[in-house]
């Protein structure tokens, strides 16, 4: 039984709230480093580890939350996820070393990856049709939202009222969404109760994710073409082949395989993937307007503000695109206009006003399509997979979202350090740093194409497509 219109609302405020306490206040920390630094014996190497401890553990445990979601329940992993939370603000809260802040920060990292997917596989099983698209718009609020002001709001608070407040606020708002959601209905699957546990691919997995997080953010500093560089790709892909040759063989898989039969499914977690990968090209335009053009830090972060906006905005328009024309027309339409306005910044070659105005028009065409894109897509990621296996789609979703952003960021500005090694040409090598959004949009476009039908989203409610709901 679906939520009442009554308490739906309500409990829409619960889901965003949960995903508030990582995408805003744990990434709160990227802009205190400096005033936690100073106010803590803690070296910067430690607090740049603990920055990014965060988002490493949360992409190293998404999927295993969400397939423990499925086997376990989505609510008391959402409980689970926001206890962490609270745990991890708490022994951040009191750090005066980095004991206890790095291993909040390792906490924050995996009270993220059970709320993420366990969040949204509740959106699946409490909500239906309209009311689920409209939950997944309010979600992407949360999470596209809570980031693109986290920096502002961390700025604020630690100004203005000390940066441990940020983590008082965190326990908080995550005490409040715990009491809002529990009286949400509870939902796991179904045959997977007495289905034993795949420990074997559950350590392999993390095993592959950790190999391909090493990768692709130390590629650029340990060099892609160094032995040790090859060693770690050589190992990783030898994991991989390893895992999916051991789960192959395997009656109950960690990861099951058919999902990605599922077309539309595939579509949407490869788009993801790709999508992420164009927004990942404004850290070289960031770098660029910098070093080249003489931008503060804080300067070029004011160019990003209409992508804020727009994207914002965009996502109930999506969703509404999604409820008049099916998912295939926003999907398309959002990746041409994300990663063409996202390329005008490639236009290094204009004065500097001018290109200061292209940039900021660029990246506000950039939120519009970013922000059309965000409810089609988790709407197609889910409504063809049954109420068994949720969790662990959700997982890999998000998964997809992670990963893209960091081989984006890591593709682009190896792009354009090659490029400014090759040309000794800081503007040509920033041009083609931002131009890989293009590429990246290319390849979408082309995958969106093939795999999502015209009447993708168009049907009532899709029969599932693997097991039975």
């Amino acid at each position: 039984m679906k939520a009442s219109s009554g308490k739906s609302n309500l409990y829409i405020v619960g889901i965003v709230l949960a995903v508030l306490t990582f995408w805003l206040f744990a990434n709160s920390m990227i802009n205190i480093i400096p005033a936690m630094s100073a106010d803590m014996d803690i070296s910067l190497g430690a607090l740049n580890i603990a920055t990014s401890l965060t988002a490493l553990f949360s992409g190293l445990f998404i999927v295993v939350a969400g397939g423990l979601s499925d086997r376990s329940g989505r609510k008391k992993m959402t409980y689970i996820g926001l206890i962490l939370s609270i745990a991890g603000s708490l022994l951040v809260l009191l750090a005066q070393g980095p004991f206890f802040l790095i291993t909040g920060r390792a906490l924050q990292g995996i009270s993220a990856a059970f709320i993420m997917p366990a969040t949204i596989s509740l959106i699946k099983t409490a909500f239906d049709e309209k009311d689920r698209q409209r939950a997944l718009s309010y979600w992407s609020f949360g999470s596209w939202g809570g980031a693109g002001v986290a920096t502002l709001a961390g700025g604020l608070i630690a100004t203005y009222m000390g940066w441990r407040w940020i983590f008082v606020i965190s326990i908080i708002v995550a005490l409040i969404s715990m009491w809002i959601l529990r009286d949400i209905k509870e939902s796991k699957a179904n045959d997977h109760n007495k289905a034993p546990f795949d420990y074997g691919g559950f350590v392999l997995f993390v095993l592959v994710l950790l190999g391909v997080n090493i990768i692709v953010t130390q590629g650029q500093e340990l060099g892609w073409t160094s032995p040790l560089m090859i060693v770690l790709m050589a190992g990783t892909l030898l994991l991989l082949a390893v895992f999916f040759e051991y789960e192959k063989r395997r009656k109950h898989q960690f990861i099951d395989f058919n999902l990605f039969k599922i077309k539309p499914y595939t579509g949407a977690v490869v788009s993801n993937f790709l999508q992420n990968g164009i927004v990942a090209s404004i850290v070289v335009a960031n770098i660029y307007v910098q070093v080249a053009r003489g931008f503060t830090s804080f300067e070029a972060g004011l160019l990003t503000i209409g992508h804020i906006v727009t994207l914002l905005v965009m996502i109930r328009v999506g969703e509404r695109m999604l409820q008049t024309m099916g998912a295939r027309k926003p999907m398309l339409w959002s990746i041409l206009i994300a990663s063409l306005g996202m390329s005008m910044a490639a236009m290094t070659f204009l004065p500097d006003f001018a290109y200061i105005i292209v940039v900021f028009i660029g990246f506000l065409i950039a939120g519009v399509g970013v922000g059309m894109y965000a409810t089609p897509s988790m709407d197609t990621s889910l409504v063809h997979i049954n109420n068994d296996q949720v969790g662990i789609a959700s997982g890999i979703y998000k998964m997809a979202s992670s990963l893209g952003n960091s081989f984006g960021i890591a593709i682009s500005t190896a792009v354009y350090g090659t490029v400014q090694m090759m040309t000794d040409n800081i503007h040509v090598a920033g041009a083609m740093g931002i131009l890989t959004a293009f590429v990246f949009g290319v390849i979408s476009f082309w995958v969106v194409a093939k795999t999502i039908s015209p009447e993708e989203g168009l049907a009532s409610e899709p029969l599932d497509m693997v097991g039975k709901a």
